[in-house]
């Protein structure tokens, strides 16, 4: 079932959703369903259950049977955030090009980084690394680092479920007891 079948099924009148209004001031010129006209279907709650859970049914996920690695970091980011990745500015700059010519993605990573605080509280916020092993390893080692700071070093178990990754157990064991690096 296509997304513009959803349209076809359309009965004025009988929309399914309703946004509560927006309290946030936006900074930015974002696109806010609740302050903008979107073109979508009037469909029952029934309607939009069932076209979801058909839809749900023709994506391959971790229920289905193996699933990749990488692909839990992939598959949250949303349309327009591709979008943005994908602007020259972002693309055409080079890991070690100088900081006076990147300034901009320099600004637009602070300017996240002062968001991601200001909306979750905390004192600060890292960009890296990106996703995946890595980034749970760092959570990790960020939990266990606050853990040793306050002096309670006696919480040595992370618990994994069965249904986790392949890299969650071993990004908790090394986390819990890091092996020394050996020196080549």
């Amino acid at each position: 079932m296509e997304a513009r079948l959803l349209f076809t099924k359309e009965v004025s009148g009988s929309n399914s959703f309703s946004l509560p209004p927006c309290e946030l001031d936006y900074p930015l010129d974002i696109l806010d369903p609740r302050q903008t006209s979107l073109d979508l279907p009037e469909v029952s709650e029934v309607e939009l259950v069932r076209h979801y859970t058909q839809l749900s049914k023709l994506a391959y996920g971790v229920d289905d049977g193996f699933y990749p690695l990488g692909s839990c970091t992939m598959k949250y980011n949303p349309k327009i955030s591709e979008e943005l990745a994908a602007l020259p500015g972002f693309t055409e700059i080079h890991p070690l090009q100088r900081e006076e010519d990147a300034a901009g993605c320099i600004e637009a990573a602070e300017t996240l980084e002062n968001y991601l605080c200001e909306i979750t509280g905390m004192d600060g916020f890292s960009l890296q690394p990106a996703a995946g092993a890595h980034g749970e390893f760092t959570a990790l080692m960020m939990i266990k680092a606050y853990f040793e700071k306050k002096g309670d070093a006696k919480r040595s178990f992370v618990l994994v479920p069965d249904s986790a990754h392949g890299t969650n157990p071993a990004s908790a064991a090394t986390a819990v007891r890091p092996k020394p690096m050996p020196i080549a």
